[in-house]
């Protein structure tokens, strides 16, 4: 980018609403903010010439055709943790900076994760049902405590470290996986994917979607496991193949299942899919042992300000030298 460039010059173009601290600390710094929130990708790629930032959260893809067009672009900023939604090696290879802020809801969904695994041990979804339509059945809702097990967590960084964090006032074992070495510390001790498979009790997937995590939680890969296991995802559903994971709930090899994500949601994530569902997501729709949530767990009132706010500072970094 262009070192001479003020930034009384920067155009920036906000495609997606955000909490509005974002707007008002980059007008304030001197950006020109300007917004389109309806528009076409189509539409908005005959004036993206126009603009040197753009501020998106999943609203469409930007992919070669948008980057092309985007001739005097700067960088994408994404208020949310991952950029699978963005063709990140082509836009690297124009020399657009990508900002992401997986440090602005990680602490939102490490308390997501926790309450799911809660939820489940203690049958609260089905607890709380029965009780509305009249039914005190306090056997058969008999919990189960999480003191004394194995919590393995695959993919180490600000999302796993935050609900690793959250596990440390348990007296249970927390055992952690990455593909980068040397991450574990003082709340989760990092170790081969093999290890957590022979021990754990509970297995969280924290992990982005690439070509190497898609489709990984399969049945070859759950009958790794030595004992059966609760699973929680708040990651990406597309690393999950359903249809196995249903296999597994129906055998009792995993023992129950909270799914923020599922491998059905459009890239966009705002919607789940059109048409008739799929077998396998009916299971999940009628299974006791599953809670479902619409893709928020690291959407809080508290996220959405600190998403805005990483994303307005490393905005600020790239221009403003110290």
């Amino acid at each position: 980018m262009n070192s001479m460039q003020t930034i009384s010059t920067i155009k920036i173009l906000h495609l997606d609403t955000n909490h509005p601290l974002l707007w008002e600390q980059l007008e304030k710094a001197g950006f020109i903010n300007e917004a389109d929130y309806t528009s076409t990708k189509e539409a908005v790629e005959s004036k993206i010439e126009n603009y040197h930032g753009i501020v998106i959260r999943s609203r469409f893809k930007i992919d070669k055709t948008f980057i092309d067009k985007a001739k005097n672009l700067q960088f994408i900023a994404r208020v949310g943790a991952g950029l699978e939604s963005i063709d990140c090696e082509y836009a690297e290879s124009k020399n657009i900076k990508l900002i992401a802020a997986p440090e602005g809801n990680a602490s939102a969904v490490g308390d997501h994760a926790l309450g799911m695994i809660l939820s489940l041990f203690n049958n609260l979804n089905i607890a709380d049902k029965e009780v509305k339509s009249g039914q005190w059945n306090r056997e058969s809702n008999r919990g189960t405590e999480l003191d004394g097990k194995t919590v393995g967590i695959i993919g180490y960084g600000n999302m796993g470290k935050s609900f690793a964090k959250k596990l440390s006032g348990f007296d249970v074992e927390v055992l952690c996986c990455d593909i980068l070495p040397n991450v574990g510390d003082s709340n989760a001790k990092q170790v081969s994917l093999q290890e957590i498979q022979q021990k754990a009790d509970v297995l969280s997937l924290h992990i982005p979607w690439t070509p190497e995590t898609d489709k990984m939680v399969n049945t070859t890969f759950i009958n790794q496991f030595s004992k059966p296991f609760w699973f929680i995802n708040t990651a990406r559903g597309k690393c999950v193949v359903t249809t196995d994971l249903v296999s597994a709930l129906q055998s009792g090899k995993i023992l129950g299942a909270g799914l923020d994500v599922l491998e059905y949601e459009k890239l966009s994530f705002e919607t789940l899919f059109e048409g008739e569902k799929p077998e396998a997501f009916e299971y999940l729709l009628n299974a006791n042992n599953v809670i479902l949530s619409p893709h928020i767990a690291g959407w809080t009132i508290e996220s959405k300000e600190n998403l805005a706010q990483v994303i307005v500072d490393k905005i600020l970094r790239v221009y403003v030298t110290k």
